[in-house]
């Protein structure tokens, strides 16, 4: 007998470029019976309410999360504010999709993990990037054996000034802000999932601060070596200090890994399909710094074409809706697995900070320690 889907009441708190996307997509979603906001600019409150047909605003996302209708949660805020509304709906046990990270802060993701487990709460994150076809292929592969033991994984990241100068502008603490914490986390999350049955055990890491840090007291880009339980290793490097004028509106990203029976390359840079025009472009991120040259489809949650969103957020976001309705299996990353990325970026960023090799795992201790 077919399993009753569940009807959903919807909860949207951080009503951003995310926040509209998620709820645009929600509002077509057969199950989708009711949807709320809660967004502490009134006038893009607003805004979302009209574009996504929402049934309710306010500022106070525990004025939403609080109302009967709320039977599942997006946390949308900027990265810095995600930890209350998260803790909150963990207490009303409302499953959740939360935008990565769990917290910016490591002892604070700790203790929001823990009111997670503590409730048994469905919380699911926000890696986009599992839900493109070539990273389902890579884990399939990899999980299958074809490469036989894997003994090395590379990736290297560019991203333009854009995303980071962004960042730095919307957080009140700058020093949580780096590539790895940001962005870097991206190409991470994948590499582990597709080494998810090896245990990292050190990282060794160093960083640059020339472009970006004069101004913003930021970091351009960091290289790291991490090292797994079984000798396999990974070295990854992220810069997000290219010029503005780079033509990757976002994300590009290459990874290769290497097996005792086979290897594995995947082109993620986007230099496939480039649109070149004399008329100023501003796609994908909205950056204030227009190009006339862009790699399309670099903008990670996907695309708009024919007056859709087409990519993966829309295959994720509905995909976590089957999810709450229906009750089946996605690929999303755990809360445990969102966790374990901030460590890890956390660990890259200390072991660059410190010049020298970082045991894994680490704590708020450790940090707190180098600070």
């Amino acid at each position: 007998m077919r399993k009753k889907p569940k009807r959903i009441g919807l909860a949207i708190v951080g009503a951003g470029r995310v926040g509209l996307i998620r709820g645009e997509l929600a509002a077509r979603h057969p199950e989708v019976d009711w949807i709320g906001l809660a967004e502490i600019n009134p006038e893009r409150g607003e805004i979302v309410r009209e574009k996504c047909g929402a049934d309710f605003v306010t500022t106070d996302f525990r004025e939403l999360l609080s109302r009967p209708e709320v039977n599942a949660v997006v946390v949308s805020t900027d990265e810095h504010l995600h930890v209350d509304p998260v803790v909150f709906a963990a207490e009303r046990r409302l499953p959740m999709l939360i935008e990565k990270p769990l917290a910016t802060d490591l002892g604070e993701s700790a203790a929001t993990l823990a009111a997670i487990e503590k409730t048994g709460v469905d919380a699911v994150m926000g890696y986009t990037q599992r839900f493109r076809r070539r990273w389902l292929v890579a884990k399939e592969k990899v999980g299958s054996g074809a490469l036989g033991e894997v003994t090395m994984v590379t990736s290297r990241a560019f991203m333009n000034r854009l995303v980071a100068i962004d960042n730095y502008r919307r957080s009140d603490n700058r020093a949580e802000v780096t590539p790895m914490v940001i962005s870097g986390t991206h190409a991470l999350d994948i590499v582990m999932w597709l080494m998810e049955a090896r245990k990292p055990v050190e990282v060794y890491a160093r960083s640059v601060n020339k472009a970006l840090g004069p101004t913003w007291q930021g970091v351009d880009g960091t290289g790291y070596t991490i090292t797994f339980d079984d000798g396999a290793i990974y070295h990854g490097v992220i810069s997000w200090a290219l010029p503005e004028i780079w033509p990757g509106a976002v994300y590009s990203l290459e990874i290769g890994a290497v097996g005792t029976e086979g290897v594995l390359t995947i082109d993620d840079t986007h230099r496939d399909i480039v649109l070149a025009t004399n008329l100023i472009q501003a796609e994908g991120y909205a950056p204030d710094k227009r190009r006339h040259v862009d790699f399309l489809t670099s903008y990670p949650v996907g695309d708009m074409a024919l007056g859709e969103l087409r990519g993966p957020m829309r295959e994720e976001t509905n995909s976590w809706l089957n999810r709450v309705s229906l009750g089946v299996p996605t690929q999303h990353a755990t809360a445990r697995e969102g966790h374990n990325r901030l460590m890890l970026t956390k660990a890259i960023d200390l072991s660059a900070k410190l010049k020298r090799p970082v045991k894994l795992p680490i704590t708020a201790d450790d940090v707190a320690a180098a600070n």
